[in-house]
């Protein structure tokens, strides 16, 4: 086989510097007797062979070293290559071969391709739902276009705004990958190995776990003592499910979907399964986690373990305990007051001014591009372990998710506090920045 190829259990898989953190960590897992998925990783020296042989390494140093539209240029030109030109003919080979064996040994399963960059899952930099990933690829065609598809998000301009904000250069990174069956999942979604007040943290939702990741759902939300005791379980509002074998999304409207989108996805014994398994990831990894998880016919399989941004809860002001309130998902960290800016859509967004409080309803990833310059956000789905919430705890920004009608109740320009932590919203009438909190 390919030297670039590297099955997932074999101890090279825990190399991070080969195969990045994300495959690493999922690797070590494996390694240490966690359930994950089969697999392999295609490590990150075959993505330079790709730029060496598409001629690139002088564009990819130009991307960050120019301004303005030479370097948007140079990004698009980089994207264009890598995902217009084929796969170097010898790695494509050791490609098709080892995907052709993952297919033969799950069944005929389709596979995911999923980015695993040098440079994300790691502490301070996460890169939540900033690459890419491709579900459900039954052919070579399909799966040989992720794999290009996955190379070149590494020069997105999401992705390349991302590595800006963090003094990190693209050309000075790589991205590996990471291939595996697709998990026929009956409920999917992540967990917090540990919460500011010491508890387990499980998300959930029918179907695949994209839904919580891309926050198109309020999914349900399972809170457990260190001893597995299910102290809350919160039935979530789950109309989107994405499931396998479908390639659409099935909506809570219809047959069937209408009274399951309301219920439990996990029973209190498969909960506190699920929270034992996040704190012997949290062991492993020396540290507390977020995982990605999904549930089959088999039980469960981890997905993925990144590091977890924990700070203490802050102490409310005592002032704000007798106004309005919506309780919803914690996704953030510490406490916030500012300005209510309600978006509907995407194209609004230009509306939210430095320090405001977005509110909306989508807590997609995408939302990304305008942490830097927020309070703090209300959204009306997503849950504790979005793309969106991990950006959040990262920059140390309060957020609640889940947080049911939120648009149509908090008015525009009301002052709002949004505790991360306790996963409450408070506003009063909408005031001048001169006025004092009554």
């Amino acid at each position: 086989m390919n030297e670039h190829i590297i099955p997932l259990a074999a101890p090279g898989a825990a190399d991070a510097s080969r195969v990045g953190p994300k495959a690493a960590n999922l690797a070590a897992m494996g390694l240490a007797g966690l359930p994950i998925p089969d697999g392999f990783c295609v490590e990150a020296a075959a993505y330079r062979a790709q730029i060496a042989a598409l001629g690139l390494a002088d564009t990819a140093c130009a991307v960050f070293a120019t301004d303005g539209h030479a370097a948007r240029r140079h990004a698009l030109d980089m994207k264009l290559k890598l995902m217009g030109e084929p796969v170097v003919p010898e790695l494509e080979q050791a490609l098709l071969s080892a995907r052709a064996g993952l297919i033969e040994r799950n069944g005929g399963a389709p596979v995911v391709v999923r980015s695993s960059a040098l440079v994300e899952d790691r502490k301070g930099s996460s890169f939540a739902g900033q690459f890419e990933s491709y579900l459900e690829l039954s052919d070579e065609t399909e799966f040989l276009t992720a794999v290009r598809a996955c190379w070149a998000a590494l020069w997105s301009t999401r992705a390349l705004r991302y590595m800006a904000t963090h003094e990190l250069d693209p050309a000075d990174t790589a991205m590996a990958l990471l291939v595996q069956p697709l998990v026929a999942a009956v409920s999917a979604g992540g967990a917090l190995s540990r919460t500011s007040d010491d508890t387990v943290l499980i998300n959930a939702t029918w179907g695949l776990g994209s839904a919580v990741a891309q926050g198109e759902v309020a999914p349900d939300r399972y809170v457990l003592a260190r001893d597995g005791t299910l102290l809350e379980a919160v039935a979530g509002s789950k109309k989107r499910q994405h499931e396998p074998g479908c390639n659409h999304v099935h909506r809570g409207t219809l047959p069937g979907r209408r009274l399951r989108s309301a219920a439990l996805c996990l029973t209190s014994a498969e909960a506190a399964e699920l929270g034992a398994l996040a704190q012997r990831a949290e062991e492993l990894m020396g540290m507390p986690v977020e995982i990605e998880w999904a549930r089959d016919a088999g039980g469960f399989r981890m997905l993925q373990s990144r590091p977890l941004n924990l700070q203490p809860a802050a102490v409310p002001d005592e002032a704000w305990r007798n106004r309005p309130r919506i309780n919803g998902q914690p996704s953030g960290v510490g406490w916030i007051t500012g300005r209510a800016c309600v978006v509907n859509c995407e194209c609004e967004l230009i509306r939210v001014a430095p320090g405001d409080v977005l509110v909306t309803r989508m807590a997609g990833p995408a939302l990304g591009q305008i942490l830097p310059r927020v309070a703090g956000v209300v959204a009306e789905l997503g849950g504790s372990t979005s793309h969106l919430a991990s950006l959040a705890r990262e920059r140390g920004i309060p957020m609640v998710l889940g947080a049911f009608d939120a648009t149509r109740r908090i008015p525009e320009g009301s002052l709002v506090a949004v505790d991360g932590v306790a996963g409450v919203v408070r506003w009063q009438a909408a005031v001048h920045s001169s006025q004092a909190l009554d």
